[in-house]
C-alpha cells in the first residue's frame, strides 16, 4: 500500500510531478505509486522507473478500476483533464473511502459539480478534497490568506474584517497542451446552464456575499505608487470563485457552527476580491482585456474559429521548452483593506508573493505535490478546523499555514505581509 497515487503521469504535468515526487528531498519518508493507462509510455518517459514505485494500469473513466486503486492509498495526486470529462470518478472513490485528494483544475463548473454531489459524503468520510492546487488557485487563496493574518493581528485596535482585496499578477511561463483542451471542453461540454450558473458571484460559496468589483477595461492596484494597472486576468473568475469559497466556508462556519470565529478567522461580510493581470501602460491593458473579449466571443460563437482553434492548438502531452520552464516566475502584490467606519481610514495591508519558475507548470507541480504531502503528513489537529470535518475544500480551509511552511521550504516561494505605512493601524 502506498501513500500517494499519482493519475496522469505520461501528461506534461503529471511527468513534472512525478519527476518532483522521485527528488523530493523527504522521499524516503513518503511511498507513492502511479496510476496510467499504459505502462509501457510511462516507462518511456521514466525508463528508470524505481521498482519501489508500483505502476496501476487503469482508465480514470471506469469506476471500478479506479475504487480499487484509491482504497489503498491516502492521497490521490490528480492531473487528468479536462476535469469535467475525467475527474468526477476519481473524486467519487475518494469521498467513499475517505482518501484524501488535489488536483490542478480550474474548471469552475466541475467544482461546483462535485461540491453539489459529494461534499456532504466526504465531510462524512472525513476526506479533505481540494481542487485548485496549483497557479490556479493557490497563490490567490494564500495572498487573502495572509492579508487576513495580518490584519486579525491587530486586532483590537482597527476593524479586523476585510472591506476589499485586490491582486496585481505579473507572471512569466508557457502553457501545457492540458490547458487548452480545457478550454474546448468548456465550449462544447459544458451545458449552457451550467455556464450560467457559474458566471454568478459567489457561485461555490455556500453563503452570498456583496457583489463583487465590475469588469472594465482597465484595472488599477488601490493605494499602489507608483500606479499599477492591469487588463484582464484570464484566470480571474477561477481564481476568484475559489477565494469567495474560501471566505464563504469560514463565515458560514463562523455563523453556524460550534467553532470559534477567532480560530476561523473569518474574512468579514462585506468581503470582495478582485485580479488582474499587470501591463507595462494603458494601452496593452486595454488590448489585453478586449483581446480576450473578442478571442472568447469567437470561440464561443464562431465554430469555424473552434476549428482552427483545435489545429493550431499543441499536441496533447506536449508543453515548453526547459529553459522557458526555468526562465519562468510569477509575482503577486495584493492589497488588501479593512472595513471601516465613516471619518476612520482603514487599514491597508500588502502581500506579496513570489515564485521562482514556470508558474503554470514548474510551480504548478510543485504546489500540487506539497500540498499532497501536507495533508499526508501534518496530524489533522494541526491543519485548519474545516479540515477536521473534511468535505470539498479550499487550499487556505483545508492547509492554511501548513501549506504556505511547505512552500518556503522548497526554497522556490518567498512570503511577506506587512501592514502600510500611513494607514490605520
Amino acid at each position: 500500500m502506498a501513500d500517494i497515487l499519482v493519475l496522469g503521469a505520461t501528461g506534461y504535468s503529471g511527468r513534472l510531478v512525478t519527476q518532483y515526487l522521485l527528488e523530493h528531498p523527504q522521499s524516503t519518508k513518503f511511498t507513492f505509486a502511479i496510476g496510467v493507462r499504459s505502462r509501457q509510455k510511462l516507462l518511456s518517459f521514466f525508463p528508470d522507473l524505481p521498482a519501489s514505485v508500483p505502476v496501476y494500469e487503469l482508465d480514470v473513466t471506469d469506476e471500478a478500476e479506479v475504487d480499487a486503486a484509491v482504497r489503498k492509498v491516502k492521497v490521490v495526486v490528480s492531473t487528468v483533464g479536462p476535469y469535467w470529462r475525467y475527474g468526477t470518478p476519481v473524486v467519487k472513490a475518494c469521498a467513499e473511502h475517505g482518501v484524501h485528494y488535489v488536483d490542478i483544475t480550474g474548471e469552475t463548473a466541475w467544482i461546483y459539480e462535485i461540491i453539489r454531489t459529494y461534499d456532504y459524503l466526504a465531510s462524512k468520510t472525513h476526506a479533505i478534497i481540494v481542487p485548485s492546487c496549483g497557479f490556479d488557485s493557490i497563490p490567490s487563496d494564500i495572498a487573502v490568506h495572509l492579508s487576513n493574518k495580518t490584519l486579525k493581528a491587530l486586532a483590537p485596535s482597527s476593524s479586523s474584517d476585510i472591506g476589499s482585496s485586490t491582486t496585481a499578477v505579473y507572471f512569466k511561463g508557457g502553457i501545457g497542451a492540458g490547458s487548452f483542451q480545457t478550454a474546448i471542453t468548456f465550449i462544447e461540454d459544458v451545458p449552457e446552464s451550467k455556464k450560467a450558473f457559474i458566471s454568478r458571484d459567489w457561485c461555490l460559496s455556500p453563503v452570498t456575499g456583496v457583489v463583487s468589483p465590475p469588469n472594465r477595461l482597465v484595472w488599477t492596484l488601490p493605494h499602489s505608487t507608483p500606479s499599477i494597472s492591469g487588463g484582464f486576468f484570464i484566470m480571474r473568475d477561477a481564481n476568484r470563485a475559489i477565494v469567495q469559497r474560501t471566505a464563504g466556508l469560514l463565515e458560514y462556519q463562523a455563523q453556524s457552527s460550534s467553532f470559534d470565529r477567532k480560530e476561523l478567522q473569518p474574512y468579514g461580510t462585506r468581503f470582495t476580491y478582485d485580479e488582474f493581470l499587470v501591463q507595462s501602460n494603458l494601452i496593452s491593458s486595454v488590448v489585453l482585456t478586449l483581446g480576450f473579449a473578442l478571442s472568447g466571443f469567437c470561440l464561443a460563437f464562431f465554430a469555424p474559429a473552434r476549428w482552427l482553434f483545435k489545429r493550431l492548438i499543441p499536441s496533447t502531452g506536449t508543453g515548453p521548452s526547459p529553459d522557458t520552464l526555468k526562465n519562468g516566475f510569477m509575482k503577486y502584490i495584493n492589497i488588501t483593506s479593512s472595513t471601516s467606519t465613516p471619518g476612520t481610514p482603514p487599514t491597508l495591508v500588502r502581500t506579496v508573493i513570489k515564485g521562482d519558475g514556470d508558474p503554470g507548470l514548474t510551480l504548478t507541480a510543485i504546489m500540487l505535490v506539497e500540498s499532497a504531502l501536507c495533508l499526508l503528513t501534518t496530524p489533522v489537529a494541526e491543519l485548519p478546523p474545516l479540515a477536521r470535518k473534511g468535505g470539498i475544500l479550499t487550499p487556505m480551509t483545508a492547509m492554511g499555514d501548513a501549506l504556505v511552511e511547505r512552500l518556503k521550504e522548497t526554497g522556490k516561494f518567498a512570503f511577506e505581509s506587512e501592514v502600510l505605512v500611513g494607514s490605520q493601524s
